[in-house]
């Protein structure tokens, strides 16, 4: 339990912690990249008011537009005639080039030029990429302006940027994974020790019970020799034994959650056990007219504690019998698929909610308390099992597909 606990705290952290990564990493790449789309679009912009070249930046007056406002998103610096690499093709109205201006980039000639135009023209797109390439399409009448500006060394900024905050996040990642597994165990640690004293205390307490209540169960057997039945003795004698049992339950339950448990791991056959044990169950099913009925597939073994299972096998059954509605159905299937050995117990029942599905398993709980104190349970029988399917590194879950019915599947390796 502890140890699932710790499992549990370092997932919920790091999943906590890769979420805040995300968002935070994601929205800086972002508008890290719409900034670069920005400034590519002020530079088209300045470029498709002058006919696909630059004007003379060197002169304030070129700065501003003809009523004086400052040419829109863009500094207008002297420099960027110089630092900018573009080219522009002019179409006609059916797509072809009829002028083309690779002057001011080398990578590209007037072939490649039209060929990324006639990409544009077909795309039907007004801004976009084509490879590094930023454009825009502007219209002049009947003509078609497509200008291309390079944006080459920004991606290429942009994309060492993005894979090293990448491979910053995931170093960060493993290094607080790594200090959780070590940190969760301080965390943990007070809780460890009082579910370690808790479990100590059952198992003592428990030892300590036995012997007074042997002594109240054999007492109470010489007074009804002395003075014979009565009502006050055999509810004595009852209480007696539902308390020993109770304690017998509870220092099991603590026996098999213990993690360094040692169990009498044999082979034996899993498949005669089932059977067996409903068989044991069948003239109880039929004092309480109800229908028994299973489906063991033969020659079945595994590698287990053979006291645990059957057990495990008597509780499924015993808890099937006493929530089944008279004349209710219990059946018990056992199959071998693969790798898997699949137990499955069901029985149909009055109600049961899918909200209690998730808690049958917990210690002392109860779906129905008044049903409860009439069939003698303590809440334990299903929380034992599950103990001993932990134990036996399998997996137990309860379903119903219609609130009127409980399937128990149990799963081992095979």
């Amino acid at each position: 339990m502890i140890k699932k606990l710790r499992i549990k705290l370092i997932i919920v952290s790091m999943f906590s912690l890769f979420v805040v990564l995300f968002i935070i990493m994601g929205t800086i790449f972002t508008l890290n990249y719409r900034q670069i789309i920005t400034d590519a679009d002020s530079v088209l912009f300045v470029l498709a008011e002058n006919d696909g070249v630059f004007p003379d930046l060197s002169s304030p007056k070129d700065r501003f537009f003809p009523d004086g406002s400052p040419r829109k998103g863009h500094p207008m610096s002297p420099e960027l005639p110089y630092e900018s690499r573009y080219f522009s093709v002019v179409l006609n109205e059916d797509g072809n080039a009829i002028s083309v201006n690779t002057g001011k980039v080398a990578a590209v000639d007037t072939s490649d030029a039209i060929d990324y135009s006639k990409r544009v023209w077909r795309s039907g797109r007004s801004q976009g990429f084509i490879s590094d390439y930023r454009y825009s399409v502007y219209s002049m009448g009947s003509e078609t302006r497509v200008i291309f500006l390079d944006c080459g060394r920004s991606l290429d900024t942009f994309h060492n940027f993005v894979f090293t905050g990448i491979v910053v996040s995931v170093v960060g990642l493993l290094s607080v994974l790594l200090l959780m597994i070590f940190l969760s165990g301080k965390i943990v640690k007070p809780f460890s020790e009082n579910y370690e004293k808790q479990k100590r205390f059952i198992t003592d307490a428990g030892h300590e019970l036995k012997t007074p209540l042997t002594i109240i169960d054999a007492d109470a057997e010489v007074l009804e020799m002395d003075f014979g039945e009565n009502e006050w003795l055999s509810d004595i004698q009852n209480q007696t034994r539902r308390l020993a049992d109770l304690t017998n339950s509870l220092v099991l339950l603590s026996r098999m959650e213990e993690a360094n448990l040692q169990l009498q791991m044999v082979d034996f056959p899993l498949s005669d056990v089932a059977q067996e044990t409903v068989e044991a169950f069948q003239a109880l099913a039929k004092a309480q007219n109800k229908t028994l009925t299973s489906s063991v597939q033969p020659m079945i073994s595994v590698h287990g504690e053979e006291k645990g299972l059957r057990q495990l096998l008597t509780i499924l059954l015993d808890n099937a019998m006493k929530y089944s509605e008279v004349g209710g159905k219990i059946s018990l299937a056992l199959e071998k698929q693969r790798n898997l050995i699949r137990l499955r117990v069901y029985n149909t029942t009055d109600c049961i909610s899918r909200e209690h599905l998730e808690h049958l398993f917990e210690r002392f709980y109860r779906t129905d308390q008044s049903r409860n104190s009439q069939t003698g349970g303590y809440g334990l029988g299903l929380s034992i099992a599950a103990a001993i399917v932990s134990a036996h590194k399998g997996k137990i879950a309860a379903t119903t597909e219609d609130e009127k019915s409980l399937l128990i599947t149990v799963t081992f390796p095979a």
